[in-house]
């Protein structure tokens, strides 16, 4: 069933609006696995009823469509208003469970924050956007979902005409450290009390319910201001860990919930490079592979002091706890990134010792240019000796320093009891396959010529990302020279 808790706050919160009618939706795809995961009804039934709903030409039961208002720092500046332009929040979905999801419609058309656009999606955005979060869900990474995809039969005009599309977009919420922004800093606090009391018990109810014991509880702004550091903490972890670089990491781009979202400018490394930057708009590098975790931090103390007035009445001890919260940041991130790590190479834990090993093999995949996923990979297979039983002989020539690393590595890793343990867990966090870039943008090219088999493809097999399967001498394969995408671009 649907519910609308957040609009419930009021109008300065979220506006009403309604999806534009468009000429032909045609479906691109439905996540069946995500509707059972929903419990969504009637999924099997009537398809149609769906199609028209998620084309913005019907409207489904109990579903009341706003868009929502928030704000940001875009590159370093202050936008005081930003907003859905072209999403609208259909409503709140409770599963079976009674966890609560957003259901998003994203392309649906004007809204009143659409600063002039069209409020439109282009296809490819949404081919991108479908393929990659489904990728990182299947790669264990927190992240928003797409429940459908559907062509509208209608052009969108950017640089050129474009044919249209809209996501089903699902996610625990939308709220953002940009829409604290907004209430903190725009309206000047007003409003920003009820938010904060409503992001806390919708994703932190937990934490907040422990207060209630404590000598010194906290309020509801200093466990928003903890959990949301932590879970982000987590989050950029695992980014690093698969070679992922989001592209576009303005504020308004980071959700309380610490799910990733957005995914425009967005690429995995094929070759590693610590400095790789793959976004069009990127250009001082501002959002490089490297600078992720920095960003996050920075992100995170903009939120810290919007949230300072509602931590403590006493402005020195609010400032005071919310900067160690914000000085934890490092340590935490740290950590979730050490023990990824040493999951990736076999250990139980990656000591102090192991920092310099660590930093030798980053240094050969930097200098030799060595393909960043392949590379953990080959490290997983050639410590279990099972190269000749996959496609990696074929895939990945290690260069001479990576196999003098691995003697190295080798050998500190045989020190630890029973190591062939490790390889099981080494298997689960070195995937075989990850959306690369050359194929997502092949399954764009391909759908906008009106051809999905592709994208059906791609789809299936980035759902079991960590063994190899028949055909993976194709979907493993870092690109050709030819092949290589060195710049992506945001789909608005």
């Amino acid at each position: 069933m649907f519910t609308h808790s957040y609009a419930a706050l009021g109008s300065q919160y979220a506006t009403p609006c309604s999806p534009s009618p468009v000429a032909d939706p045609q479906w691109l795809a439905f996540n069946d696995t995500l509707a059972d995961a929903l419990n969504w009804p009637a999924a099997d039934t009537d398809r149609n009823l769906l199609l028209n709903a998620f084309g913005g030409n019907s409207t489904l039961p109990d579903t009341k469509p706003v868009a929502t208002v928030y704000a940001g720092h875009q590159f370093g500046g202050y936008n005081p208003q930003l907003g859905d332009g072209r999403a609208l929040l259909l409503g709140e979905w409770l599963d079976a469970d009674g966890q609560r999801w957003d259901i998003q419609l994203k392309g649906a058309g004007p809204t009143p924050y659409s600063r002039g656009g069209d409020g439109r999606s282009p296809l490819g955005p949404v081919v991108r956007e479908y393929l990659v979060s489904e990728a990182m869900h299947a790669l264990g990474v927190p992240t928003t979902r797409a429940l459908a995809a559907v062509t509208t039969g209608e052009r969108v005009y950017r640089q050129a005409p474009e044919p249209g599309a809209i996501l089903t977009r699902v996610a625990p919420s939308h709220l953002r450290i940009g829409t604290v922004q907004f209430f903190a800093m725009t309206q000047a606090g007003d409003g920003l009390e009820a938010l904060v009391d409503y992001a806390c018990q919708r994703h932190y109810a937990q934490a907040l319910a422990a207060q209630q014991g404590s000598a010194t509880p906290l309020t509801a702004a200093g466990v928003l201001l903890q959990q949301t550091i932590a879970a982000l903490a987590q989050l950029v972890a695992q980014w690093q860990s698969l070679g992922f670089i989001h592209g576009v990491l303005n504020t308004d781009n980071m959700l309380l919930c610490g799910h990733t979202v957005d995914y425009g400018p967005c690429a995995f490394m094929d070759r590693y490079d610590a400095k790789k930057v793959f976004s069009s708009i990127d250009q001082q590098g501002r959002y490089a592979f490297q600078n992720q975790p920095g960003i996050v931090h920075w992100n995170l103390s903009v939120l810290a002091q919007c949230l300072l007035p509602l931590i403590a009445d006493d402005q020195e001890d609010a400032l005071a706890f919310a900067q160690a919260e914000i000085d934890r940041f490092p340590e935490l991130y740290s950590q979730h990134y050490a023990l990824l790590m040493a999951h990736k190479l076999g250990l139980n834990s990656v000591k102090p010792t192991d920092q310099a090993l660590v930093e030798r093999l980053f240094g050969v995949l930097q200098a030799d240019a060595l393909d960043y996923t392949l590379s953990f990979r080959w490290i997983t297979e050639a410590a279990a000796d099972n190269l000749n039983a996959t496609p990696l002989e074929a895939l990945f020539e290690p260069s001479e320093s990576l196999c003098d690393w691995f003697v190295e590595w080798q050998s500190r890793w045989q020190q630890q009891d029973e190591p062939e343990a490790q390889l099981p867990i080494m298997q689960s966090h070195n995937p075989v396959v990850i959306p690369r870039n050359h194929w997502v943008a092949s399954a764009i090219t391909a759908a906008e010529a009106g051809e999905y088999g592709l994208f059906d493809r791609l789809s299936a097999r980035w759902q079991s990302p960590w063994i190899w399967q028949t055909g993976d001498e194709q979907w493993a394969a870092s690109p050709t020279p030819e092949e290589e995408v060195t710049r992506t671009f945001c789909g608005t």
